[in-house]
């Protein structure tokens, strides 16, 4: 199969949104991180715990999405100048590897989707142990 440098060239825009969305991931978890941060509501607390345990994972993962997906756009340009240096065989082996690499940002971002929905779920923790809260002394006043 031959391949032109327009192949690989055609990875770059969607690399690139990647990296940015993964980026803008990481800047929301710092965001909720500082917020987290600032509760002093011991009654919340352990939930506040489960949370930051969550938020650290979800970190931990992002971050691997970002150097996966980084690694991705590297070789992904090493393999357009392999191409225009003509060494054919070298520039597919570098794509191909770039796709791997991007396969793997992905499944990344897959787990931490995941990840985050379980953030989700104890944030609605919080809620319905405040409406608990509520009705209890709204049965009280009665």
């Amino acid at each position: 199969m031959e391949m032109t440098v327009t192949t690989p060239s055609l990875l770059f825009p969607a690399i690139s949104l990647l990296l940015l969305a993964y980026t803008n991931r990481f800047v929301v978890l710092t965001n909720v991180i500082r917020q987290l941060s600032n509760l002093e509501n011991a009654t919340s607390m352990v939930l506040v715990r489960r949370q930051i345990d969550n938020l650290r994972l979800r970190i931990q993962v992002i971050r691997r999405m970002q150097a996966f997906g980084v690694l991705s756009f590297v070789l992904c340009t090493l393999s357009m100048f392999a191409l225009l240096m003509q060494w054919s065989v070298a520039g597919q082996l570098l794509f191909a590897n770039s796709l791997i690499l991007l396969v793997i940002s992905l499944m990344f971002s897959f787990y931490e989707v995941n990840i985050s929905t379980e953030a989700i779920n104890i944030e609605l923790e919080k809620f319905d142990a405040r409406v608990s809260e509520v009705e209890q002394a709204d049965g009280k006043a009665d």
